[in-house]
């Protein structure tokens, strides 16, 4: 039994099924980052997922932009790699006990999540390139960036957030 329903038979299509996949994760995101908001007690981590949930909604327009485009659809496979790190991220973050702790938490779940779009977005900002999409390689050059500031902002929220958690103990 075939785990994919079709044949990837060149960049192009590989491209665009990536697309879908990271498209289809910030959707995922887009869902699961007011649960995380809900759940955090630190205000600037607090201000930080909020800030990242109107970045990431930004994302999935640029990426609505660039389907629009090529005239492909958005709409494909649920990126299950996103799923899993939510799924992870969430039973994690609902064993955090004392606040500072659950904070810890969401930090942790929430670069796996970045270095996961990391790899994601870096891989097709390359075949964009490769496909002589120079204009679409900007698009997904600012979205990298965005991803890798936020996760260069979590490991300086965690010094103080991980002491508190620390101290909880």
């Amino acid at each position: 039994m075939a785990l994919f329903s079709k044949n990837i038979d060149n960049l192009q299509q590989l491209f665009v099924e990536q697309l879908r996949d990271l498209y289809d994760g910030e959707q995922q995101m887009i869902k699961a980052l007011p649960m995380l908001i809900d759940k955090a007690s630190n205000f600037a981590l607090k201000t930080a997922l909020q800030d990242h949930l109107e970045v990431t909604r930004d994302q999935a327009i640029r990426l609505e932009k660039i389907f629009a485009e090529m005239g492909e659809k958005s709409s494909g496979e649920s990126c299950k790699g996103m799923a899993g790190v939510i799924a992870e991220g969430d039973h994690l973050v609902s064993r955090g006990g004392d606040p500072s702790v659950t904070d810890a938490c969401i930090i942790t779940s929430a670069q796996r999540v970045e270095h996961y779009e990391i790899a994601g977005y870096g891989t097709v900002k390359t075949y964009a390139r490769q496909l002589g999409r120079a204009n679409f390689a900007q698009i997904l050059e600012q979205t990298l960036e965005e991803e890798k500031e936020a996760d260069q902002k979590l490991p300086q929220l965690s010094d103080t957030i991980n002491q508190q958690a620390r101290e909880a103990a």
